[in-house]
Parts: structure tokens; C-alpha cells; sequence
């Protein structure tokens, strides 16, 4: 037993604190998650389900603000056996959604109903979600000149290495892991230099890759034939399509490699297509000097914005998440009567589970 009083913190601690307050007091429900950027995408979401009886902290466990990698196994590590209606973990889901409990951790992540994720990677997948992104772009530049195609963009990147992200997950749920990594996978996705006018040489060229690796993998598995279409069933099952690989692949890269400088390239063009809009407009240079100011100083930096982000609540991801804590809410019981938000369950996730998988 730890020796500390946060290393005993569990669900009926809390519940047992939130006991000693009032009648009329709300109870208070903790949520643990990974890292610092976690805290306000979940506060958004869990926002969502506080009512007059009951309302959410999001909160660090305190080991973890101290560790750069790995959060996610220390996170679960601290809070084994310890979550329930009154403290609960938001993680994200990166592949062990995709394994449904092949390992334990998956089997933790997708099976324990005091753990939530993302359905996506993670939350940087989310954050990017293609069809927010133009919006993105507004709150940065002030400027809603539609100039660039983000979504159909996602879409071609995503169908182009969706063959290669099968393999991976393949990869991933056999023995021989190590032969494919996700850096590996990663290495072969990587786009290079974006602009807006070289985006379908991008996409070519990322056609090209992948299909060489592709091939490659293939000779080195010829009797993989089978096992390779069963896994990429077991994506459609599990709600990845061709066209939205680009939410479960890993989200530092998406967010860094991809989108970001994507998002630059396009907002520096926004910029430019305002500041000659007052060149032109102004009529003397005291105006145009007052009005370049003035505008400068009202633009945002684009990772702020992106992590702030709340496009995603349009995602089919969100409504899995949303439903997942609807019925964590409908399920709460503090021996007294409590209102249920108006959440409705018909969207309830239905995915089916895999064939039995080789750990690693």
C-alpha cells in the first residue's frame, strides 16, 4: 500500500469525500487523463454532462506530469481496479481500440466502463478533423476565403496509405511486429514539402511509396493473402473506412507532419490575400498603416487554435464517445434519485470484435 494519500485515491474515496458535503451539493466525479493538452478537449466534452446533480474535474495524476512518454501505460498502471462512478479515465485510443482486447491493456481500454477514449488515435486526430479545418483557418487569419479543399485532401491521403495501414495493424497483431513498426510506417507516409499547388503530386507520390511497400510486403508474406483481408474487414467493422485512415494513424504525426504545416502554408496565403485587400482599399497610407494594425494584431497562431479546436463534436467518433458516457451516466447510483441528461442512446456503438490475436 502506498505510503502517500494519492497513491490510495480511488472511485470510493471520492465517493465517500463527496458524502461529507451537503445534500444539495453537486457530486463531483474526477476524470484522470494522459497529459496537460488532454485536460481541455475532455473538459469539452464532459461539459456536456454536468446537470444541477453531478459535475466532472479533469484532472493529472500527479506521476504523470513528470513522465514525457508512456503516460498512457503509467495512467492506466495507477488507476487499475481503482475507476468506478467516481473517478474515471479519458485516454486516448491509439491501436489498442483496433486490437478489441488482445492485450491488456486493449481488453482494459475497451472493455472497463469507467474508461473512456477517443475512437480515434487520439486526440490530435480529432483535433484535425478535416471538415473543422477551414474554420481553423478563420479563427486564425480572419479571413473565410474557402482557397483549399482540406477534406478532399484527408480523403485522397487516406485512401492512398490505407493498403499500407493494414499491413500495419497485421504487423501489429502477430509476433513479428518488430518487422514493421508504426516508425517504420510513419518513415513511409511522410509527405514531404506542402504547398497548395503540389498537393495531387503529393498524393502521387505518396501512391507511389506506398504501393512499392506494399509489394514489398507482400512477397515477404505470400500467404498472407487472407489473413491481410480479414484484418482490413475488421477495420470496416470497426468503423475505419479508406477515406478516414488519417484519424488512426498516430496523431503527433498527423498533427506535426501533416496538418500543421498544411494549415501554415494555406493561412500564410489567407494573410497575404487580406493585407493586398487594404493596400488596395485604403485611401491614404494612415488609414492603410491603421488598418494593417490593427488586423495584424488580431490574428491567432495556428497550434493554439487547432488545439482548441471543437470541430470534432461532428465526428462519428464523437457520437461513439457520446454514447459511451450516456450510458455510464444513466448507470450512476448514489442511493438517491438523480436527473439523466437528455442524451439519446439510439447512436450506441455496435462494433463487432476480431478474430482471436497473437500478443506481443
Amino acid at each position: 500500500m502506498g505510503k502517500r494519500l494519492r497513491d490510495n485515491l480511488t472511485s470510493t474515496y471520492f465517493e465517500a469525500a463527496n458524502k461529507l458535503n451537503s445534500k444539495s451539493s453537486r457530486h463531483k466525479i474526477v476524470a484522470y487523463v494522459e497529459s496537460y493538452d488532454d485536460v481541455f478537449f475532455w473538459r469539452q466534452i464532459l461539459s456536456q454532462f454536468e446537470n444541477d446533480r453531478v459535475y466532472f474535474e479533469v484532472m493529472l495524476p500527479t506521476r504523470v506530469q513528470r513522465l514525457e512518454r508512456g503516460k498512457k501505460a503509467v495512467l492506466m498502471q495507477l488507476l487499475s481496479n481503482k475507476v468506478g462512478q467516481s473517478m474515471i479515465a479519458c485516454v486516448d485510443a491509439d491501436y489498442d481500440y483496433l486490437e478489441q482486447g488482445a492485450t491488456p491493456t486493449s481488453k482494459e481500454v475497451t472493455n472497463n466502463p469507467y474508461i473512456f477514449h477517443t475512437y480515434a488515435y487520439a486526440i490530435e486526430n480529432m483535433q484535425c478533423y478535416a471538415p473543422s479545418l477551414h474554420d481553423v483557418c478563420v479563427a486564425v487569419t480572419l479571413n473565410d476565403h474557402a482557397i483549399f479543399d482540406f477534406e478532399q485532401f484527408l480523403s485522397d491521403f487516406s485512401e492512398a496509405i490505407f493498403p499500407l495501414f493494414v499491413w500495419s495493424i497485421w504487423y501489429y497483431r502477430t509476433p513479428n511486429y518488430n518487422k514493421f513498426t508504426i516508425t517504420d510506417f510513419l518513415k513511409t507516409i511522410e509527405t514531404g514539402n506542402f504547398t497548395p499547388n503540389n498537393s495531387e503530386e503529393i498524393i502521387q507520390n505518396l501512391r507511389r511509396k506506398v504501393g512499392k511497400k506494399v509489394e514489398q510486403l507482400q512477397r515477404q508474406n505470400p500467404d498472407a493473402h487472407q489473413s491481410y483481408q480479414q484484418v482490413k474487414q475488421d477495420l470496416y467493422d470497426l468503423g475505419v473506412t479508406p477515406t478516414t485512415t488519417y484519424l488512426y494513424i498516430q496523431g503527433h504525426h498527423l498533427f506535426d507532419k501533416v496538418v500543421v504545416p498544411m494549415l501554415s502554408k494555406i493561412c500564410e496565403k489567407l494573410i497575404r490575400e487580406r493585407e493586398n485587400e487594404i493596400y488596395r482599399e485604403s485611401v491614404h497610407g494612415t488609414q492603410r498603416r491603421n488598418e494593417l494594425s490593427c488586423y495584424t494584431n488580431s490574428l491567432e497562431d495556428i497550434v493554439p487554435m487547432l488545439k482548441k479546436n471543437s470541430g470534432f463534436m461532428r465526428s462519428e467518433q464523437f457520437i461513439d464517445i457520446k454514447a459511451d458516457l450516456t450510458g455510464f451516466m444513466q448507470s450512476l447510483d448514489f442511493s438517491e434519485t438523480m436527473p439523466q441528461p437528455k442524451v439519446s442512446t439510439a447512436a450506441m456503438p455496435q462494433h463487432s470484435t476480431p478474430p482471436a490475436i497473437q500478443q506481443h
